[in-house]
């Protein structure tokens, strides 16, 4: 019995997870690490240069790719594995990592190569980073089960959102008209949007078995696909939570990754069994048979798939610390390149470059090959 009048302390774990989650709710810093915020005529990173030999305002895959052979830059600067690397929309000319050391930072690609910003707020390993489509805004997810909306230009964190799990994955909506809105993946099997305008959830997709691993939007941000640890394959209409398709097989596994094809017709997923498949992105949403990409070893990562802006090569980390390329029509493995000695569970194609990828994983460290 408690007598009138005693005030009751709580329980110290109570206290402790209030806390926790206060912690969540903001300490947000950034640092600025360039040589210089704003260049001569004002500008600031977010200005695509343009005194390079390259043009990086052509359009996405209107250059042939090949692939990179060669070792041309390592930044450093993560002290625990990177998780995500994503290359500024069309232009490619800065690029952001996030990585288990808690840390978003963005890179320069071009002139001096070096490290620009540092993201801060997060209290545990990050999961996912993406961009938005004009570069402007960035999306954190991390195991601190928070997600957060930065301002690329000025290191602000503009908003927080969390369902109180784990978000796996979180894309933005590619069209113009709902740019507004993102999907997150969670590890409590359901698919999240949220508005990131009044940080309200809009939609809730609840009918995986387990934790989400992938979201791909197709046939121009009406559908996406979604997959999981149940091993299904799910794809939905954009804002309507029943599944149009629902994809399981006896001899499917888990499919940790995906990667849409610049083509518009596939999807790329790697699947926990040491090979990357191929679905169709339209109606049927059926498997490709023809198309399985095999030669590399990705058992214990959740490992990238990245397809050239071209759409003619298919790249993937491998847990020995290689990156495999493969021709996407034949299937065959072109190039089987040794870069580190931990696994390689994240790599990006430069949009704008015929022959440049950047690659990263466990060391930590990000290196970019031509």
């Amino acid at each position: 019995m408690v007598e009138s009048g005693t005030v009751v302390k709580p329980m110290p774990q109570a206290v402790a997870k209030r806390k926790e989650e206060e912690d969540g709710q903001g300490g947000e810093t950034t640092t600025f690490h360039g040589s210089e915020e704003r260049d001569y005529q004002g500008r600031t990173y977010m200005h695509v240069p343009q005194d390079l030999d390259v043009d990086l305002k052509k359009e996405e895959g209107s250059i042939k790719n090949f692939v990179p052979k060669k070792l041309i830059h390592t930044w450093k600067g993560h002290t625990k594995p990177v998780v995500a690397l994503r290359f500024f929309p069309s232009s490619g000319h800065v690029m952001l990592s996030a990585s288990a050391d808690s840390t978003v930072k963005l890179w320069d690609v071009y002139h001096q190569r070096e490290l620009l910003r540092t993201f801060s707020g997060h209290t545990k390993a990050l999961s996912d980073v993406t961009f938005n489509t004009s570069g402007s805004q960035f999306l954190s997810a991390s195991y601190d089960r928070m997600i957060k909306l930065w301002d690329t230009e000025t290191g602000q964190c503009i908003n927080r959102f969390t369902t109180g799990k784990t978000p796996h994955v979180v894309r933005f909506n590619p069209d113009p008209e709902n740019a507004h809105e993102f999907l997150a993946g969670m590890s409590d099997k359901k698919i999240v949007q949220f508005d990131t305008r009044t940080r309200a959830i809009v939609q809730e997709y609840d009918h995986h078995l387990a934790a989400v691993n992938t979201l791909t939007f197709v046939d121009e941000a009406r559908r996406f696909i979604s997959t999981s640890d149940d091993k299904s394959l799910r794809a939905w209409d954009y804002h309507i939570p029943v599944p149009i398709k629902y994809v399981a097989e006896p001899y499917m596994y888990p499919l940790v990754r995906s990667y849409a094809h610049p083509n518009g017709k596939a999807v790329l997923f790697q699947s926990a069994d040491n090979q990357i498949v191929v679905y169709a992105a339209g109606d049927k949403f059926r498997q490709n048979r023809k198309k399985v990409y095999k030669g590399h070893n990705n058992a214990g990562y959740a490992i990238d798939v990245v397809v050239s802006p071209d759409g003619q090569f298919v790249a993937s980390g491998d847990s020995g610390g290689y990156v495999c390329v493969w021709d996407w029509k034949t299937c065959k493995m072109w190039h089987k390149i040794k870069v580190a000695e931990g696994a390689v569970t994240t790599l990006a194609w430069q949009p704008q470059e015929s022959s440049r990828m950047a690659a990263a994983g466990l060391d930590g460290k990000i290196r970019y090959f031509d």
